[in-house]
C-alpha cells in the first residue's frame, strides 16, 4: 500500500503562482511514477504532469511553460510548480503514482486531492 499526502492549495489571484508538494509513504515499489491530475468541476479528469523516477517530466501541451514538476526520490516526494495561473486552472488537483501513470487508468494509488481556487 501507498498513502500519498498533498499540500500546498488554496486561493491565488489570476497570474500567480503555487506550488503543490506530495509525499508518498509506504511500498516504494509502487511510485515509480509520480505526478498530477486535476478535475474541474463537470469536467473528467486530466492529466497535468508525471514523472518517472528515472525518467523524463512530461507535462500536459495546455500547461507547458506555466508548470514544472520535480520530484525528490531521497523523499519520495513530487512537486507541482505553478505560475500564470488562469481561472480555467481552477480544480481540484490529485497526486497520483503508479508503475507508470500516464493513463488514469494505471494510476495504482490517489491522493485526497487540494483544491486551487484562481480568482480573475
Amino acid at each position: 500500500q501507498v498513502q500519498l499526502v498533498e499540500s500546498g492549495g488554496g486561493l491565488v489571484q489570476a497570474g500567480g503562482s503555487l506550488r503543490l508538494s506530495c509525499a508518498a509513504s509506504g511500498n516504494s515499489a509502487f511510485t515509480n511514477d509520480m505526478g498530477w491530475y486535476r478535475q474541474a468541476p463537470g469536467k473528467q479528469r486530466e492529466l497535468v504532469a508525471h514523472m518517472p523516477s528515472a525518467g523524463r517530466a512530461v507535462v500536459a501541451d495546455s500547461m507547458k511553460g506555466r508548470f514544472t514538476i520535480s520530484r525528490d526520490n531521497a523523499k519520495n516526494t513530487v512537486y507541482l510548480q505553478m505560475t500564470s495561473l488562469k481561472p480555467e486552472d481552477a480544480a481540484v488537483y490529485y497526486c497520483a503514482t503508479g508503475v507508470t501513470i500516464a493513463r488514469m487508468r494505471d494510476v495504482r494509488f490517489w491522493g485526497q486531492g487540494t483544491q486551487v481556487t484562481v480568482s480573475s
